[in-house]
């Protein structure tokens, strides 16, 4: 074996690597080839949404169905998915509670913009899941963060907004910044926007107690959104203590505190806040709670509801900015109360966490034994290959540990044989229907990746 002395001869084989998989991938994919070149005539780059195209593949991969941690592309070739839809399908692909209950409710109706019969019973098995004990329902992660934005600046009386250097909370434009020469500017790779987004938003490093003190010392900001663990930068912890001390300085300073669990979910039954007992201003969830339907929560305490109605009910009649018309519809509350009842249970969480730990092992293992800087950072369910020997304390740390090349020819190799992880940043997720099997699987395959990447 070949022990490289720097990473650089590690990435000029991972170029080597990309480019024999690429033409791997077209050979194992005409379907796909055929489907793409189709859906360009109607859609925009030849997918339903932009960002489908930006997986690294030569072509999108188009897929038939996917079922537990399983799915079948166009090709009929089988895949291990450990991407889950990078957390949609968190608990699996078309789980039996949520498919019956869908089904039944089909005939039933979909959407009627009134409440369900089943209202009462998904309120109560939210705020048994996650601790919180009022509710309100969005589409969107995306469109739960922007909503409690927008109460918080209503019953604070504040307009700025604080977030972290490398925070990912959907597309709400408030939250797409990015901190250049200490300064806060608009994320450069978004399109159409018009106004200075630096007016009112704010970012600081993640795990700087003392630089989000004495930002909210000014006593100007509504509240701190953030994740308990950064997540879409490249995964980064936070340091003990930190988001509990978050919680006494949004206190001591009257903003209040957002936690976005829409991927922190995978820590344990109820989320990371629960499971760490931080009671926050505002909880958003997404993604999963509805088995891959889109659908979102975000929930506050019976205090925190008080004020929000007097904050409604001061205002002038008319649209308040919040809420969808699809938002609590009658297919989406049957499916919550599936996944937050029958499918996100603690016995599925216990084999959850118990394989991602094992599967932890397995990587770091590998890692080692190929004398790789490298490190493996894990949250629950949620685990990421991070190319540092150590992992990242905030966003730059995380940035500069990314290798795209290594990155890219580490997921079309993994792919090419049968094994699907998260595009961008490798994040591997591990459901219910996940087994040893799979996990031996992605080794074998990671492990075969890992010798082309250091053969000289």
């Amino acid at each position: 074996m070949f022990i490289p002395n720097n990473i650089q001869q590690v990435t000029h084989n991972a170029e080597r690597l990309l480019i024999a998989e690429r033409e791997r991938y077209l050979q194992l994919h005409p379907s796909s080839i055929k489907l793409s070149k189709q859906a360009q005539q109607h859609f925009l780059y030849g997918v339903p949404m932009h960002w489908m195209n930006d997986w690294g593949m030569p072509v999108p991969l188009f897929v038939v169905q996917a079922n537990g941690c399983h799915f079948t592309c166009a090709d009929g070739i089988d895949y291990t998915d450990f991407c889950l839809g990078d957390t949609g399908a968190m608990f699996g692909h078309s789980p039996a509670p949520i498919e019956k209950v869908i089904a039944e409710q089909a005939s039933k109706g979909f959407t009627v913009m009134l409440p369900s019969t089943l209202a009462p019973n998904v309120g109560e098995a939210l705020a048994e899941f996650f601790g919180l004990d009022y509710w309100q329902l969005a589409t969107t992660a995306t469109d739960a963060n922007r909503f409690v934005l927008r109460w918080a600046r209503a019953v604070t009386e504040r307009k700025k907004l604080l977030v972290f250097d490398g925070c990912y909370h959907g597309t709400v434009d408030d939250t797409m910044v990015d901190v250049e020469n200490e300064k806060v500017v608009n994320r450069n790779s978004l399109l159409g926007q018009v106004y200075d987004l630096g007016v009112h938003t704010v970012a600081v490093p993640f795990n700087n107690l003392a630089a989000v003190e004495h930002e909210l010392a000014t006593g100007e900001f509504a509240c701190l959104l953030t994740e308990p663990a950064l997540t879409n930068c490249g995964m980064v912890l936070p340091e003990a203590g930190f988001i509990e001390s978050l919680r006494a300085v949004c206190t001591k300073y009257g903003s209040l505190l957002v936690l976005d669990e829409t991927h922190t979910i995978s820590t344990d039954r109820g989320g990371w806040a629960k499971t760490n007992n931080v009671v926050p201003d505002f909880l958003v969830v997404g993604k999963p709670i509805a088995g891959g339907l889109p659908a979102a929560a975000y929930g506050f305490s019976a205090a925190m509801a008080t004020r929000m109605k007097a904050a409604k009910d001061s205002a002038p009649a008319g649209h308040s900015g919040i809420g969808t018309t699809l938002s609590g519809s009658m297919m989406t509350l049957v499916a919550i109360y599936a996944t937050l009842t029958e499918v996100a249970t603690e016995v599925t969480y216990k084999h959850m966490l118990a394989l991602a730990d094992l599967l932890a092992q397995q990587l770091t293992a590998s890692i080692k034994a190929h004398n790789l800087p490298w490190n493996i950072t894990r949250l629950g369910a949620r685990l990421e290959l991070q190319f540092s020997s150590k992992p990242p304390k905030n966003a730059v740390e995380a940035r500069d540990a990314k290798n795209d090349m290594i990155e890219s020819a580490i997921h079309l190799y993994l792919l090419n044989r049968g094994v699907l992880l998260t595009p961008f940043h490798n994040m591997m997720l591990v459901c219910p229907a996940t087994s040893e099997n799979d996990i031996k699987k992605l080794m074998q395959v990671f492990n075969d990746c890992l010798k082309e990447l250091m053969h000289d």
